[in-house]
């Protein structure tokens, strides 16, 4: 699961463009994301792919409250999202996507209370991480909605991610996809998508204690 995240830095361009041939926009965004926070995403704009702010917690058409409901809808788990209401258009319609992160953060319980740990490439790059979105004009504003939600596997196993969340609870990960996946997921039809949603290779991450900071 991941409720909290960096988006990558604007100093990461390069990256981007060498990766997916376009780059981050230019409207501002946040150092750290939040659900409902925009962050850079990239998705296929005729068969393009593009790259666009989209705010962090999934919000379908047909939401009534457009600007809350994303606080419930920002982790989508893999193996319900074909049939969960909120989901299931965007999964039937492969409307696959990858947010762009430099590290997330999860809540590590083994000292007995919740320290905030973040998980990051241990090469150092940027991650990116399997997302499915969707995109509309409010009816009632004229506003376009974009908005994604991070697919998540079960990671009770994993080296890096069995370590989070209290011990009572099933471990889940986002799934962060490698280099030679990004296109592919863009481009993938359902049954190419579910067989890449899967944990990340051992030694993929590392993570390390880092408590917010008062202020």
């Amino acid at each position: 699961m991941c409720s909290n995240f960096q988006p990558i830095k604007r100093s990461e361009n390069p990256w981007v463009i060498s990766k997916f041939n376009c780059s981050l926009p230019s409207d501002p965004y946040r150092e750290e994301a939040y659900p409902t926070y925009p962050a850079p995403f990239i998705y296929l704009d005729n068969g393009i792919p593009k790259c666009e702010l989209a705010k962090f917690g999934l919000v379908p058409f047909w939401a009534t409250d457009k600007k809350k409901f994303g606080l419930k809808t920002y982790n989508a788990r893999s193996e319900t999202v074909h049939e969960k209401p909120s989901y299931r258009s965007a999964w039937r319609e492969r409307r696959f996507g990858l947010v762009l992160v430099d590290r997330f953060y999860e809540p590590n319980w083994e000292t007995g209370k919740a320290v905030r740990w973040g998980i990051k490439r241990t090469d150092e790059s940027p991650l990116a991480i399997a997302s499915i979105w969707e995109r509309f004009i409010d009816k009632e504003t004229g506003e376009i909605i974009f908005s994604f939600s991070m697919l998540t596997v079960n990671a009770d196993s994993h080296d890096v991610m069995k370590h989070f969340h209290k011990p009572q609870d099933e471990k889940r990960s986002v799934v962060v996809l490698s280099d030679n996946e990004y296109i592919p997921w863009l481009n993938a039809d359902t049954i190419q998508a579910r067989a890449m949603l899967n944990v990340a290779p051992k030694g993929f991450l590392s993570s390390q204690a880092e408590p917010r900071v008062s202020r």
